[in-house]
């Protein structure tokens, strides 16, 4: 062999393992997610690592005409407490370098063909994992919605409205997702969505948005109250009555978003801002004023009495959006000023059903319609909280937005720019 031919040989070899290196880093990368939550993976991913890593070493090894048996060995008199997937690594391993210790050195084409052959039984290991992994990231395929129970031409322009609100939200997450590849856990994606399985119903709970009378209906629907207007907040927000869908095992959440009808009831992200605001800081709260309260309140007010520092109480509406801005923040998010593209993911879970809190009672009325609920439950009209406060309105919030600069006031509506688009909201005029 020439010395030109070797050069080009072992260039041929390590762009080889370069490429079969990048590819498997790639796969690693992309099965992380799903691999952290389910233990079963990583016996898959731990045998796919070091298949990889065998066939890089025996392209190199192969082309310098050296065998096997310094790696046999080193597996050989490897510890013994090894977990599971551990074991199960070392056994394959074995194996694949046991068949090929003794093989001589090979041209690169028939390597290639060998390694084809030899990756067919990790092919058949892998291709179920892959398959249940892909049903993780959910397409954005719209179902039409079933009104076989609607009669007469009553709930027409709220349809209409219906239909617009649904495609627009398709259109827009088409685009979204092939320009930004959305991945998330699976589990994480649902934590937020509560089942109601009498009438096969998911609603996923945005804070602000008509939550608590919700979740009223969907405990009467279960059977779990006669009347959505005897169940108090308490029961609604800390009786544990409703199963959530991250209950229910790979299958079962599987099988449900399949099946069931999914609802989203959605709010102009800053009338919700404001509400929640209102709501946590500006009455009296055993669990925002000294968790939250306390941390803006030392961070962002200068010269801080004594009194606020220790109770967190009297936040300013100013201090907390510098809170919600920061990107090093004292103390975390909350679900109730949280995206609603991170609580309940509407561009990964095709949801049936998207109803807004400025046409509340006519969409959930109607809904109620859809899913064949009893003719005499009605959603409930009342205020949970502070019935006396004038309710959070466009109105209000423009007061509100005045105390802000106006630089906070387009980085709060940045902050929320995803949800002001899958929706249709627009920012509003101070």
């Amino acid at each position: 062999m020439q010395p030109s031919d070797r050069v080009m040989n072992l260039r041929q070899v390590f762009v080889t393992v370069l490429m079969f290196g990048v590819a498997g880093l790639l796969l690693f990368m992309y099965l992380q997610a799903w691999i952290e939550e389910h233990p079963t993976g990583k016996i898959v991913f731990l045998t796919l690592k070091s298949t990889i890593y065998i066939y890089q070493t025996k392209i190199l090894h192969q082309h310098a005409g050296n065998n096997y048996h310094k790696s046999h060995f080193m597996l050989a008199t490897a510890p013994k407490n090894q977990s599971a997937a551990a074991n199960l690594n070392k056994r394959q391993t074995t194996v694949i370098m046991g068949r090929h210790s003794q093989e001589k050195a090979s041209p690169l084409g028939e390597i290639a063909s060998s390694l084809v052959n030899q990756l067919s039984e990790q092919q058949k290991m892998t291709k179920a994992f892959l398959k249940q992994l892909r049903q993780v990231n959910l397409p954005p395929v719209m179902r039409p919605l079933n009104k076989s129970l609607i009669k007469g031409d009553r709930w027409k322009n709220i349809d209409e409205a219906q239909e617009k609100r649904r495609y627009f939200l398709y259109d827009f997450c088409k685009k979204y997702n092939s320009d930004n590849q959305l991945r998330t856990h699976l589990v994480r994606m649902v934590s937020r969505i509560y089942v109601e399985d009498r009438h096969k119903i998911l609603y996923c709970e945005v804070p602000k948005a008509g939550c608590s009378n919700w979740k009223r209906i969907l405990m009467v629907l279960n059977g779990l109250a006669s009347s959505a207007y005897s169940i108090s907040h308490d029961a609604v927000h800390y009786g544990k009555h409703l199963k959530k869908l991250d209950s229910y095992d790979l299958k079962g959440i599987q099988t449900r978003l399949n099946t069931y009808t999914k609802t989203i009831f959605v709010r102009d992200p800053m009338e919700r801002l404001v509400s929640a605001f209102r709501d946590k800081f500006e009455h009296p709260n055993s669990y925002y004023h000294p968790v939250f309260g306390k941390a803006i309140i030392k961070k962002y007010r200068l010269n801080a009495r004594e009194e606020a520092l220790k109770t967190g109480s009297g936040v300013k509406f100013k201090e907390f959006v510098q809170y919600l801005l920061d990107s090093q923040r004292p103390v975390g998010m909350d679900i109730h000023w949280e995206q609603i593209s991170k609580l309940c993911y509407p561009c990964l879970i095709n949801y049936d059903f998207i109803g807004k809190f400025e046409t509340l009672e006519e969409d959930a009325n109607y809904f109620l319609q859809l899913i064949g609920a009893p003719a005499e439950l009605k959603f409930p009209n009342f205020k949970d909280r502070h019935s006396s406060d004038e309710r959070t309105n466009m109105e209000v919030v423009r007061q509100y937005l005045k105390l802000l600069s106006d630089t906070e006031r387009q980085l709060t509506y940045d902050f929320y720019y995803l949800d002001y688009l899958m929706f249709n909201y627009t920012m509003p005029i101070v």
